[in-house]
């Protein structure tokens, strides 16, 4: 599994259509509502590419329920990174590859 991060519109989509596959997208958006998080992971480990955006570089909410589904969000993304065969994080349109070796388009 491919998993790609990154800040919104950076480009992770138009990066991940060169591997086709299936591919899952925004998956943060889960994170909160998930009761089991190594579930969750396991099932979306499933897909060929897995991308989310990176939500926890900002200003922490003041709600309490949007704390959470942060919180939530970079758990989840963590289980993913350690499932992944290759790990990218994408910024300005530019690819680092974080974990693995980028899989032939």
């Amino acid at each position: 599994m491919l998993f790609i991060t990154g800040p919104l519109y950076s480009g992770k989509r138009t990066f991940a259509a060169r591997f086709g596959g299936r591919q899952i997208f925004d998956v943060q958006t889960l994170a909160a509502a998930a009761p089991d998080l190594e579930k969750l992971a396991d099932e979306l480990a499933a897909y060929d590419v897995v991308i989310a955006t990176e939500i926890g570089g900002g200003i922490v909410p003041m709600d309490a329920g949007e704390r959470t589904a942060r919180e939530a969000a970079g758990r989840l993304a963590c289980l993913l990174a350690a499932r992944a065969d290759c790990v990218v994080e994408l910024f300005c349109g530019l690819p680092t590859v974080l974990k693995g070796e980028l899989p032939e388009c």
